[in-house]
């Protein structure tokens, strides 16, 4: 059974995803976690405190389900690195999050509502966009890359470049896609 802290994180982070971290008021959050306004204001002291939250689960959750359908695809680091758009491609159908479906990506929809570099929704976006592409460099490495920092750059960016193209453009097949143009530069950059 969920604590009520947890259940209101979940209700938040649900509720964010779909509508927009401004658009989505406490009053909204309480109403469908069923938790009381004192409950909320005992676990956090403002909506921001729960943003934060929302988006620290937001990014367990899915670095947890990404390197884990990663790990899965095969033990070869150049296959796991290919199924990354696989995993993509699921996700963008609804496939991954049973609860969430796809509306973009959380970071990227908080960075665009929290421009400044400097507020701490952006700093959690960012530092989970890194740590993706730290991940990547890991894999990238045991494949044997010579530039291991600069290939999981170049995956990342068709990774991120997919995920705005199936949010925006409704093109679920952009995981496919950027798999394409992925296999073409592990095989420049990988020994063969």
């Amino acid at each position: 059974m969920k604590s009520r802290r947890d259940e209101l994180v979940d209700t938040a982070l649900r509720l964010f995803y779909k509508h927009g971290f401004n658009a989505t008021g406490i009053d909204k959050i309480l109403s469908e976690s069923g938790v009381a306004k004192m409950t909320l204001y005992k676990h956090f002291g403002s909506k921001d405190e729960l943003i934060l939250a929302a988006l620290t689960r937001r990014d367990e959750q899915f670095r947890d389900w990404l390197t884990n359908a990663m790990e899965t695809a095969s033990p070869d680091p150049r296959a796991q690195l290919l199924s990354l758009f696989d995993a993509l491609e699921k996700w963008f159908r609804g496939q991954a999050f049973k609860d969430l479906g796809f509306a973009g990506c959380a970071f990227i929809n908080a960075s665009g509502e929290f421009t400044d570099p400097d507020h701490p929704a952006h700093r959690i976006a960012k530092q989970h966009k890194q740590e993706i592409v730290d991940h990547l460099a890991k894999l990238c490495t045991k494949a044997g890359a010579t530039d291991p920092e600069t290939l999981a750059e170049q995956l990342a960016l068709l990774k991120e470049g997919a995920i705005v193209t199936a949010h925006v453009r409704g093109m679920t097949e952009s995981a496919r896609v950027a798999k394409t143009i992925a296999t073409g530069l592990l095989d420049a950059a990988l020994p063969a």
